[in-house]
């Protein structure tokens, strides 16, 4: 980038924000970038500059007027607000410095008459934490080093906040699968199915119990980009034990996620490494990548001795890998049955609740649940396989008072799907990855 168009930049935001103060006469906060070195945008700084915007824009409920320009001499933001000039500038400093991001961020705020607000104390050095305007005036540091930590600040905030973002969204997904109501057989909203031992508080708090580890794995996905995806397994893994350890704190001991703990803390991390826009078909894809050969590799010689899980059992006994074997195929029975069934009935309006329900019923059609087999039989579990599909074949999304008996069916046969509640879980994830609704305020946006 050349100084002139450097500075031919500068002068264009000057004017645009004269033409905002004149025509609104509120507080206006100019939003840039302190990027050293000639490159002012790409990827990363634009990643940076919109997630300052996010908690700047938090911070502010009354912004009459909001202008993003991603310009490659540096990405540019403008935002009127209503509200008194130094009460907003403080705010502004605060976002400056509450994280380390926040030294890259330059938030001036101008009043109606043009005044630009002035910090009480300087800006810190990026580097050693000095006077910023003494290391410049000196030069200090070398050009490499400020943009190496320029780098790293961005990589580090970024990260952590789609790290954040994915971790949510599983956690939301455990909750909505435990509210889908009713479930046969399965903890709801309205009973404990076939469950004795737990109730939806026990899910609850193991959810929450699992929050961090949600966005670890997220994380872990993440900074495993360009590397082999077999070789984020083991760390999965690890992480995953510390996680069943928290889940059974939290739960005084109950299972009420570990499923859960495996295949959706692995579709976290799949989603991580692929990262936007997301993507269910890649994400399921990378999941069977990172999982080549598991089924070989933990259960081809296993002896009776050393199964101890119901689900290792259960391999020995009927050959059924179970989870294992959806996660090495790219969780085929989420993404061409249950998430389809899942969108198809919201799009046709039907509630997330009734929509999810059709959907963990057509999965049980379809795939083997080792939670119903360990409680039944492969003769049993065909018998009512075809049952439900017979049902689906004439209600595809029963009512809930269909749902009601067979929640009392299951119930009373002792049958909980649980298999399919962790794949439910998935579908919700991955339904809900998608972007969210453009903001509606005025606003424009010049991309790169």
């Amino acid at each position: 980038m050349t100084l002139t168009e450097l500075l031919a930049a500068r002068e264009a935001r000057v004017q645009r924000q004269r033409e905002l103060l004149h025509t609104y006469g509120k507080p206006l906060v100019s939003f840039t970038m302190n990027i050293p070195g000639p490159v002012k945008n790409n990827e990363l700084i634009t990643a940076g500059f919109l997630l300052g915007s996010q908690w700047l824009t938090a911070q502010f409920p009354s912004i009459l007027y909001k202008e993003e320009r991603l310009l490659p001499t540096g990405c540019e933001g403008f935002y009127v607000i209503e509200g008194k000039g130094q009460e907003i500038k403080a705010l502004c400093i605060q976002l400056e410095e509450r994280q380390p991001i926040g030294r890259l961020f330059d938030l001036d705020v101008l009043l109606p008459t043009g005044e630009k607000l002035q910090r009480p104390h300087p800006r810190s050095c990026l580097l050693c934490g000095e006077d910023a305007r003494i290391c410049a005036r000196c030069r200090r540091h070398s050009l490499q080093a400020l943009e190496a930590e320029t780098v790293k600040l961005l990589t580090a905030a970024t990260e952590q906040a789609e790290a954040e973002k994915l971790g949510a969204l599983a956690v939301q997904s455990l909750l909505y699968e435990l509210c889908t109501t009713p479930k046969p057989g399965l903890v709801d909203m309205n009973n404990n199915g076939c469950h004795k031992d737990m109730d939806a508080f026990t899910f609850c708090a193991s959810a929450a119990a699992l929050s961090d580890y949600f966005r670890s794995c997220a994380l872990l996905g993440i900074q495993s980009r360009g590397k082999d995806p077999e070789s984020l397994l083991p760390l999965l893994r690890c992480e995953g034990r510390l996680a069943e350890r928290r889940m059974y704190e939290a739960t005084a001991g109950i299972n009420t996620h570990k499923g859960a703990i495996f295949s959706l803390g692995l579709m976290t991390a799949a989603a991580g490494r692929i990262g936007k826009p997301y993507n269910g078909e890649a994400i399921c894809g990378e999941c069977s990548r990172i999982c080549k050969d598991l089924v070989k590799k933990d259960l081809a010689s296993l002896s009776r001795e050393e199964a101890k899980s119901k689900g290792e059992q259960l391999y020995l006994r009927y050959g059924t890998a179970g989870a294992r074997a959806q996660a090495e195929a790219g969780f085929p029975t989420v993404l061409h049955v249950g998430l389809p069934v899942l969108q198809k009935g919201l799009s046709q309006g039907y509630d997330r609740s009734r929509s999810a329900a059709a959907a963990l019923l057509a999965m049980l059609c379809e795939e083997t649940d080792t939670c119903l087999l360990s409680r039944s039989s492969p003769e049993a579990l065909r018998l009512l396989q075809g049952e439900l599909r017979e049902l689906l074949s004439q209600e595809p999304y029963p009512d809930a008072q269909i749902l009601s008996s067979l929640d009392r069916r299951f119930t009373a046969e002792n049958l909980s799907p649980g298999g399919m509640a962790d794949l439910l879980s998935l579908c919700f994830f991955l339904q809900d990855l998608s972007p969210s609704a453009p903001n509606k305020r005025a606003e424009t946006v010049t991309e790169l």
